[in-house]
């Protein structure tokens, strides 16, 4: 952590500043000396040590002067604190650095010389001659003269300070294995390698209940330092056997009570493990070691025992034995760090819980008229949350497709919540029949109400603002039928490759200010054979460095690329990596790419039949010219020619104006189609034995595989779908 000098603005950092300053001053580096110029008579810094008490080790200060070209020219660090840490006259005093932390080092010992200004109370770390890495309080004192360089004085007293900025350093990320990270790298500071073992259900997001010892799984979700480690043992990511899940689980639970475990040698750990395999497993190195085993745990609830949510492992010398107060200070880290990572758990639980949602709404399976691939990308995990993008597609009544693509506003649970009734909805209201833009409508009214003193404003969350566009596509037309309510226009690209934005009229979005409400306009667009329609989010195109138009056309110039014979959902992927942000990604990327193939005009056929009592006999004799055509099975086609005539008696019988009649073949079946001008919805009802009312419809029921009614601008189709 690079702090700042702090002369006056932090006590603790400045008396310690203040004392060292005042002593150097007084006694000055040549003090045992008696001489400052005596070369003969050189020695090491002489400084006072406190007399040593139980945790003497924690009390000693060192001193290595520098010359300017930041060299040691002399040191006093023969504390045990300092033991292992080899300083030589002559050596480069970053040498004693870890690698990450030169730069940052060496700027401070050069602004110190240029300044003449002390930088004091940096938390540093020092690296011992086997690799292994300690924590000091290291402050940078300009010598009496400019000339004589430099004074670095150590202080081993800095866990307590390491143990604050330890604190407040870990939980600032919301992923498990960071905070894991965070935790194993602040422990380093007592030990020479740390490990960090999680529960696997804190990895899952699942509750984290108390639960049999034995039946605890542990995974390595962090090891300190970074080095290569023996084979066989446990590296990130790899699950503890379970032999070794039984003994840390039932050390850190003994008698129900969560505790710290000291294991004080080898020969101690070797014979708790009694396996060469778990040894291997779970002791990093060949010499001598002692460990130190600490739970992560959490109260359990209604004064139940405490629930692990993991093990803390801390490594080093055996003789270097783990004093009282370093276990306290230890137990301290630990136990503020559970809280922390029961967090990230629960944020990984809602992030799993609101993507399962919205992978659960992507499109599925294919038609034999309509292509399409989607790409769904969520925000970084560790972010506010998975937002509210949803994009679906799904078949309509008379072989046409619904392609739906929105954008709830916000993050999170509440976004989710918002975005599967709102997508759910629209599904449910083009599937009954209803036209894009009254779609929306109803869609703007359920925001509204989202967001009323219950459901939006009093839980902190708001839907108002979010967007949504629908398409619809009809293979027999060729057409596209989109209708947006403040989503950013579709691009559709032609068979010669021409990609053009589809021009629909702006509209605030869902929830808007009545004052500001107005009518969904509803835009058609010929889309022929071979054509490639894209639907997005703004997390694709919006960049801050540039304009969301220009953001837009570089999305146009993507997918003009992509070719005919191009697999479409690697196309898709193609086109989200070369548009998404790169790094850290703060809003959902979703794309949906539909290819139009269309039906031909062989599987389809269409008639316009006056309403007269003849029109039920017209349309069976020119629907069994064209089946035969067809080479429909002669079952099949009794079945159809029932049904036809059933509906074209209700049309004729119940309203007014022509008839049309239209039937298409599908890959798996045939549909049916019954058009008149009237405004009655066919009902089925349950009648009595002598009730002839009804039986029409009945038997439309008992024919069909499904049966509908959708609304058009003349009045309604009742439409049919038959197995061949």
């Amino acid at each position: 952590m690079d702090t700042p000098s702090f002369p006056s603005s932090s006590a603790s950092f400045g008396l310690v500043g203040r004392a060292l300053r005042d002593y150097i001053r007084q006694h000055g580096p040549d003090a045992a000396e008696g001489s400052a110029g005596s070369e003969s008579d050189r020695s090491e810094i002489t400084i006072p040590r406190p007399e040593r008490t139980g945790d003497a080790e924690e009390q000693i200060l060192g001193a290595v002067n520098l010359d300017r070209d930041l060299r040691i020219t002399r040191c006093n660090l023969d504390a045990p604190a300092f033991e292992g840490l080899t300083v030589e006259p002559g050596n480069d005093f970053v040498d004693l650095l870890p690698p990450g932390d030169v730069p940052t080092v060496t700027r401070r010992l050069r602004q110190v010389i240029e300044t003449g200004e002390a930088h004091v109370a940096r938390v540093q770390r020092l690296r011992r001659d086997d690799g292994s890495e300690f924590v000091v309080s290291l402050s940078i004192l300009p010598a009496a003269t400019p000339q004589e360089g430099l004074t670095v004085s150590l202080i081993a007293m800095a866990k307590r300070l390491h143990l604050y900025a330890s604190e407040t350093a870990i939980g600032t990320s919301l992923d498990i294995g960071e905070t894991a990270q965070s935790l194993a790298q602040s422990l380093l500071a007592w030990g020479d390698v740390v490990a960090v073992d999680l529960d696997y259900a804190v990895w899952s997001g699942e509750a984290v209940i108390e639960q049999a010892r034995e039946r605890i799984r542990l995974r390595r979700a962090a090891l300190v330092p970074d080095r290569v480690w023996p084979a066989g043992y446990r590296i990130p990511g790899d699950d503890l056997p379970r032999e070794a899940v039984r003994l840390l689980s039932l050390a850190v639970r003994r008698d129900d009570v969560a505790q710290a475990v000291v294991i004080p040698d080898r020969e101690t750990i070797e014979r708790a493990l009694g396996s060469r395999r778990l040894v291997s497993a779970l002791v990093p190195t060949d010499r001598p070691v002692s460990l130190a085993c600490l739970p992560l745990v959490l109260d359990g609830s209604g004064g139940g025992p405490p629930v692990v949510l993991g093990v803390a492992e801390v490594w080093r010398r055996p003789d270097r034995p783990f004093h009282d107060s370093e276990l306290l200070d230890l137990q301290e880290l630990v136990a503020r760090t559970a809280h922390h990572v029961d967090l990230a758990r629960q944020h990984h639980r809602e992030h799993a819980q609101v993507l399962a949602l919205q992978r659960r709404l992507l499109p599925r399976g294919r038609d034999d008229t309509i292509e399409v691939a989607t790409v769904y990308q969520p925000t970084t995990p560790d972010s506010a949350g998975v937002g509210g993008d949803w994009v679906n597609s799904f078949p309509l009544p008379g072989g046409r497709t619904a392609l739906v693509v929105g954008d709830v506003v916000g993050h999170g649970l509440g976004a989710a919540a918002a975005m599967g009734q709102v997508s759910m909805e629209a599904r449910a209201l083009l599937s009954a029949g209803l036209a894009p833009d009254e779609v929306l409508g109803h869609l703007d009214e359920t925001v509204t109400m989202l967001d009323d003193a219950d459901a939006g404003l009093a839980s902190g969350y708001s839907a108002l603002g979010s967007t949504c566009c629908i398409a619809v596509y009809d293979p027999v037309s060729r057409q596209v039928v989109v209708s947006s309510a403040g989503h950013l226009p579709p691009v559709l690209v032609l068979p010669d490759a021409t990609a053009e934005t589809l021009t629909v009229r702006p509209h605030p979005g869902l929830g808007a200010e009545f004052a500001l409400r107005e009518p969904f306009d509803v835009h058609t667009f010929d889309a022929p054979r071979g054509s490639l329609l894209a639907l997005y989010t703004d997390g694709l195109v919006e960049d801050p460095a540039v304009a969301i138009d220009e953001g837009v056309g570089m999305l146009r110039q993507a997918v003009s690329r992509v070719h005919p014979w191009d697999d479409l959902q690697g196309a898709a992927r193609r086109v989200v990596a070369e548009l998404a942000p790169q790094g850290r990604q703060r809003d959902d990327v979703t794309l949906l790419l539909a290819r139009m193939a269309g039906r031909h005009e062989r599987d389809t056929a269409a008639w316009r039949l006056p309403a007269r009592d003849d029109a039920p006999a017209r349309a069976r004799s020119l629907a069994s010219a064209l089946l035969r055509r067809w080479s429909v099975r002669e079952d099949t086609r009794d079945s159809a020619l029932l049904l036809i005539s059933e509906l074209v008696t209700n049309a004729v019988r119940f309203a007014t104006g022509p008839v049309s009649v239209r039937l298409i073949r599908t890959g798996h079946g045939l549909l049916c189609e019954v058009g008149d001008t009237g405004n009655g919805r066919p009902r089925m009802r349950r009648g009595g034995p002598f009730d002839d009312r009804g039986r029409g419809l009945r038997v439309v029921h008992k024919l069909t595989r499904r049966w509908g009614v959708r609304w058009t601008d003349t009045g309604k189709v009742v439409w049919a779908e038959l197995a061949c």
